[in-house]
């Protein structure tokens, strides 16, 4: 293996959204072995970055679920927005049904409620950490809410209406899944869109080109690496065009169970699998 890549929230973050010392340290070894290591989330640069930075971890970050790619210091290497069409279609969609959703741009996120952002949180923390007492549950959501630079608006109409601003994801949610069921069965024959989920009750829908394995495939090949050298780690649906291509998928212990079915190996939950899995690979390669 020459590199790791790893997901973030239910995979290198512990239920407190924090890498934990021994997932910093196998890290940390792992890269004076050589290796490269790259982040790939969901999330956009700068939430994904801080609590790197406070494990004294700097990488590049593979972000918005690949339509972005940043060196260290947020120098932009990929960016792949969505097509306006798409987006006015999402957008008719979600109003028909009801549904709030949120939009992730090149100016930060933009939401029409801070109650349903926090949800949006909740959700995600709940489906990665699904022991996790309520009441914990929705004080990492509020800290996590620190993390991300958004803007509370009353309507989106003007936002989609601007011609400098570079939409790249849409998250949608709602507690009714049915409703989601139905927006995903109307957009999935879309062929120039990808939709996956981070949560229980969420749909993320970005440009075909803009998931995980479509970027990581692209950074590591900038590097001279085959993804065949590549040991990528998840646990959620938007982690698995990446888990496909690695020639070493890990999956969570608090993994979905499709997901579980796709890697070669499952190792311990969110606390310190990851650094589990990256001693285990180096025993194997002889560090």
């Amino acid at each position: 293996m020459r590199l790791i890549a790893t997901d973030l929230d239910g995979t290198l973050l512990n239920e407190r959204g924090l890498v934990s010392e021994e997932n910093a340290a196998a890290i940390k070894k792992a890269i004076d072995h050589g290796l490269e290591f790259v982040v790939a989330t969901g999330r956009s640069f700068d939430a994904a970055n801080i609590p790197l930075q406070r494990a004294g971890i700097k990488a590049p970050v593979i972000s918005l679920n690949g339509a972005n790619t940043s060196t260290e210091n947020k120098k932009l290497l990929r960016d792949i927005p969505m097509a306006d069409d798409h987006v006015k279609e999402i957008y008719a969609q979600c109003r028909e049904k009801d549904i709030y959703f949120e939009v992730f741009t090149n100016e930060g996120v933009f939401s029409t409620s801070r109650e349903y952002f926090l949800q949006v949180m909740i959700d995600v923390i709940k489906s990665a950490n699904p022991t996790m007492p309520e009441d914990e549950i929705r004080k990492t959501a509020e800290l996590r809410f620190q993390f991300e630079e958004v803007e509370f608006i009353n309507s989106y109409d003007t936002l989609l209406a601007r011609r400098d601003i570079r939409i790249y994801k849409i998250l949608a949610f709602s507690m009714e899944k049915s409703r989601l069921k139905q927006i995903h069965n109307q957009l999935k024959t879309k062929k120039d869109i990808v939709i996956t989920s981070s949560g229980d009750i969420n749909l993320e829908i970005n440009h075909a080109a803009a998931h995980k394995g479509a970027a990581l495939e692209e950074y590591v090949k900038s590097l001279g690496i085959e993804m065949a050298d590549v040991m990528a780690l998840g646990d959620n649906l938007n982690d698995a065009s990446m888990l496909k291509l690695a020639g070493r998928s890990v999956a969570m212990g608090n993994a979905l169970a499709e997901i579980k079915v796709l890697c070669d190996i499952t190792t311990k939950r969110t606390e310190n699998g990851v650094a589990v899995a990256i001693e285990e690979m180096l025993a194997k390669m002889n560090y």
